[in-house]
């Protein structure tokens, strides 16, 4: 029989995104105000947010740096019902994925590593510690398809598949020893599919019609996905249409 406490609810009494300045994190903290009934919905954000955020609770994070992500979660205070992880790094403004073994260079590979999954797993470590005993908790972090080894045909893009690999590893690690210690807590990988922020602006040519989505459509997507997810579906990767991802 299912317990009651594990039902989904898409009203969150406290709701952290952390990644809020950018395209998918401003628009999932438009989406949760539009959606808190009365909730708190904090934006976390190593950069300043627009003016017109300003309404919600703000606060900076660095993932990179563990004092400042102890700092932020610190301040929040109350338990959490959502959490959302909304951070990534692809590319910079120097250099693209690599594409071929010649252009793998340790720091940027190191840097990949450093956004895409130590500084999730140093908000797992700090954050989820406050997240509600006492009904269903949902941590969402947001991966990627490419992170999935087995549908890996067509190698390249090394730091960014390979960090994101480690993620989904981090994910389920955590969801196993979270579901001893928070049993009605879900956590979960989320992929997004194309999303139109700088992060896909260089790779959007050949998306297929209708697959490319705007920031506002793939946070609604998202949310979508998790209002659907009870305690079953912890330490797995979903797609935005809730299609499982393989390992």
């Amino acid at each position: 029989m299912t317990d009651p406490l594990d039902k989904c609810d898409p009203a969150f009494t406290t709701s952290v995104v952390i990644g809020a300045s950018g395209g998918i994190g401003q628009a999932l903290v438009e989406a949760l105000r539009q959606q808190a009934h009365g909730g708190v919905v904090h934006a976390l954000s190593r950069r300043p947010l627009p003016l017109g955020m300003r309404a919600v609770p703000t606060a900076p994070i660095d993932i990179t740096s563990e004092p400042s992500v102890r700092t932020a979660a610190a301040a929040i205070g109350a338990p959490i019902d959502l959490l959302i992880v909304a951070t990534g790094m692809l590319h910079d403004d120097e250099h693209g994925p690599e594409r071929a073994l010649r252009e793998l260079d340790p720091d940027r590979l190191a840097r990949s590593f450093a956004i895409n999954s130590i500084g999730p797993a140093l908000i797992l470590k700090h954050f989820a510690p406050l997240l509600a005993r006492d009904r269903r908790a949902v941590i969402a972090l947001l991966s990627a398809r490419v992170g999935s080894i087995s549908d890996n045909r067509s190698g390249g893009w090394y730091g960014y598949r390979a960090s994101k690999a480690a993620l989904n590893m981090i994910i389920r690690s955590a969801a196993v020893e979270l579901a001893r210690i928070r049993r009605h807590c879900v956590c979960v990988g989320l992929h997004p599919g194309t999303v139109d922020t700088g992060l896909s602006k260089p790779f959007q040519r050949g998306v297929p019609a209708g697959k490319l989505f705007s920031p506002e459509r793939a946070a609604a997507q998202l949310l979508d996905v998790i209002a659907t997810l009870t305690p079953s579906d912890s330490g797995k990767c979903f797609a935005w249409d809730r299609a499982e991802i393989a390992p």
